[in-house]
């Protein structure tokens, strides 16, 4: 038995993403001076966020609208009955999980020096950053627990399954 439930995680996930949302709409330095944000980022020698992100600009602004957006689908959908939305979260987690791992592996392969990373500039090396890397990293973990959650709860759920259909095969 886990200590938080997949729908405490994914709930506590959406706000996150609203809070995210509103700091990317309002104050995106207040996100790139994290200490987190620096650590991950010193850690593993990943550039510095670009200078765009000192001030609210057209993309964070964009960035902020996807978020809200995730965070009041998901929030939504993990109100779903437990039977449907463990169906929903089982497919929707592995495919998540897999996205920011490759986000963050591109972040991390893109930097300079980095496995992709070259000596001039390249279009993609915004995305090369120590907030883009923390971001996915921290997405990365949370849906792989959100993943185990929902995999032992699924057994579980299967466990009780078994024992109703037993039970009802000895009272005939």
């Amino acid at each position: 038995m886990a200590i938080l439930s997949a729908q405490s995680l994914l709930r506590t996930l959406s706000l996150f993403h609203l809070t995210l949302s509103y700091y990317l709409f309002t104050s995106p330095s207040t996100i790139a001076s994290q200490n987190l944000v620096y650590v991950l980022g010193a850690a593993m020698d990943i550039p510095d966020p670009p200078i765009s992100l000192s001030t609210p600009s057209p993309a964070s602004t964009l960035a902020a609208l996807f978020l809200a957006l995730f965070a009041i689908s998901d929030l939504t959908s993990s109100g779903l009955p437990e039977e449907v939305g463990s169906h929903y979260w089982s497919s929707q987690a592995p495919i998540r999980l897999t996205f920011f791992f490759a986000v963050t592996g591109y972040s991390y392969a893109g930097k300079p020096g980095g496995l992709w990373g070259g000596k001039g500039r390249r279009e993609g090396e915004v995305l090369c950053n120590s907030v883009v890397f923390t971001w996915g990293f921290l997405e990365m973990l949370w849906w792989f627990w959100i993943y185990v959650t929902l995999r032992d709860e699924k057994r579980e759920l299967m466990v009780k399954v078994q024992e109703r259909r037993k039970a009802e095969e000895d009272r005939l």
